[in-house]
């Protein structure tokens, strides 16, 4: 889980780091499972030129993407920069050229390319491979391929060239019946405008459907979830507009008085059946899953009652309200032969958990049962003396839809856990037999640590110790070399032959 209390350069554990890293044959202690033959990729961000200004946000930080290669019980570990446009520039001028979080008009004018504020992306958020092809994305602008064995920069993908939308989706959603790709751009046509452009791509990667509608105000679209009839989009307080960011301001600021709409729309349709059903304020910054039930639409997610970043502040300049921020799994029901433009909701668990929730994407847009995701257990010892932070998110958990069942791993008193994934133990495994994979943060050792736990019975299997500490990631997601042409050694074997110098 990324730091967000740090201001853009952090100091001690996240200080900027500034390297890139290859480690072969990483330490283990434990016993990796056979079955795991791919590699883990994380997407996050890293200073390489510290921010010119006090207020920006960490998401303004470099694209910075690593992963853990495991097979046959080894694991290699590899990461790179995302080298965007941004990064080269600021490079050949050895200094931070850009401004303020999505915000053109405050980067030097040698770079503020006001009408394609694409070009200063930064690629920090998510991995995701579809088509045999692995990209990392930022919601600013096309995904950018990245080669999944190098990790070097293939640069940005346009679907060739039918992805009209200049921005596209941080959360893309894989339909697992069809194997098609649901991808969206917001802000599509440039900076604050009102365009959601959907895009349906196919498993060999070519664009299918586009579908064109407005949006009831420009909002931070950063998730979204589908059903076998419906893509459906939460709209919510954080707001924008060409006057704030003129105005010097971050490219969000957080309305309260704005209300949350959930847009639904025909998969089958051309957009014009778009639904936007209205609800009281809060924040959906990330989903977890949807399904159709009969005449309705469930939705299920970790949702927040206010603001969860401080450092996008309230436009009418009210303090930032920790107890809003706090998340709890929430259900939505959307009665789509209803003529009103409500919905009921009602809070699963009362628990506070991190908003990065996860479930068995072989069940995404039908009836599923588990849903995964990590808290704050303070039940749990945290050795401050030797961690030199504050209580930290300590445990993963499995949380049962069925029977409210709670089960929980706690990675140990120095460590803070970043954003947990699920692997099936095989294609046709049953719902929720596998593994959880993420790392840690291992604040008194300075060094960054991969768990791999059985997602059954919560119990670590193995862990894998890096020698440094690396940059915390946004997301992560595991694929198999059957999903990607991964391959098994590093470098070619010695054949005996020495080149003439």
């Amino acid at each position: 889980m990324v730091d967000f209390t740090q201001g853009p350069a952090p100091a001690g554990y996240f200080s900027p780091l500034r390297f890139e890293a290859d480690i072969y044959d990483c330490e283990v202690e434990g016993s990796i499972p056979r079955d795991l033959n791919g590699a883990f990729f994380r997407v996050g961000g890293e200073w390489f030129y510290p921010s010119n200004t006090t207020d920006d946000s960490p998401f303004s930080a470099d694209g910075y993407i690593s992963s853990f290669r495991i097979h046959n019980g080894i694991v290699d570990f590899k990461s790179r920069w995302v080298k965007t446009p941004r990064f080269l520039n600021n490079l050949a001028a050895r200094k931070q050229l850009y401004g303020n979080y999505r915000n053109p008009f405050t980067s030097d004018t040698s770079v503020q390319n006001i009408d394609k504020p694409y070009l200063g992306t930064v690629i920090n958020t998510a991995p995701i491979a579809h088509g045999g092809k692995l990209f990392a994305l930022k919601e600013d602008a096309h995904p950018y391929e990245i080669d999944p064995n190098t990790l070097e920069t293939l640069g940005p993908w346009d679907f060739d060239g039918r992805f009209k939308a200049q921005t596209f989706s941080a959360h893309p959603k894989v339909d697992p019946l069809s194997g098609d790709m649901i991808c969206y751009g917001y802000e599509a046509t440039g900076l604050c405008t009102d365009d959601l452009w959907i895009y349906t791509i196919s498993p060999n990667g070519r664009v299918k459907k586009e579908i064109r509608i407005k949006v009831p105000y420009v909002s931070l679209l950063h998730d979204m979830v589908l059903t076998q009839k419906y893509f459906i989009f939460p709209v919510y307080g954080y707001v924008t507009s060409i006057e704030m960011l003129r105005a010097g301001k971050l490219h969000w600021g957080w309305d309260k008085t704005m209300p949350t709409y959930w847009g639904i729309i025909s998969r089958e349709g051309d957009g014009s059946d778009a639904r936007w059903f209205q609800g009281p304020a809060s924040c959906v910054i990330h989903t977890i899953n949807a399904f159709d039930d009969g005449d309705k639409v469930i939705v299920d997610a970790p949702i927040s009652d206010g603001n969860p970043f401080p450092f996008f502040p309230s436009v009418d300049g009210s303090p930032w309200s920790p107890q809003l921020a706090r998340h709890t799994i929430r259900r939505l029901t959307f009665d789509m032969t209803s003529t009103r433009d409500t919905y009921e909701e009602k809070m699963l668990d009362p628990t506070d958990i991190v908003d990065l929730a996860r479930m068995d994407d072989r069940f995404i847009s039908l009836p599923y049962r588990y849903v995964y995701s990590s808290m704050s257990d303070t039940t749990q010892p945290f050795d401050t003396a030797r961690a030199g932070q504050n209580r930290v998110v300590n445990t993963y958990f499995r949380y049962d839809l069925q029977t409210a069942e709670w089960r929980k791993y706690f990675v140990g008193d120095v460590h803070n856990l970043q954003e947990v994934s699920f692997i099936p133990r095989s294609e046709t495994a049953p719902e929720g037999d596998g593994h959880l994979i993420g790392t840690a943060s291992n604040y008194a050792d300075m060094r960054t640590e991969l768990v791999i736990v059985d997602a059954t019975e919560m119990t670590e299997l193995a862990r894998v110790y890096l020698p440094f500490r690396m940059t915390p990631q946004v997301h992560a997601r595991w694929y198999s070399n059957k999903e990607l042409p991964l391959i098994e050694a590093p470098m070619p074997a010695y054949t005996g032959r020495v080149q003439n110098s």
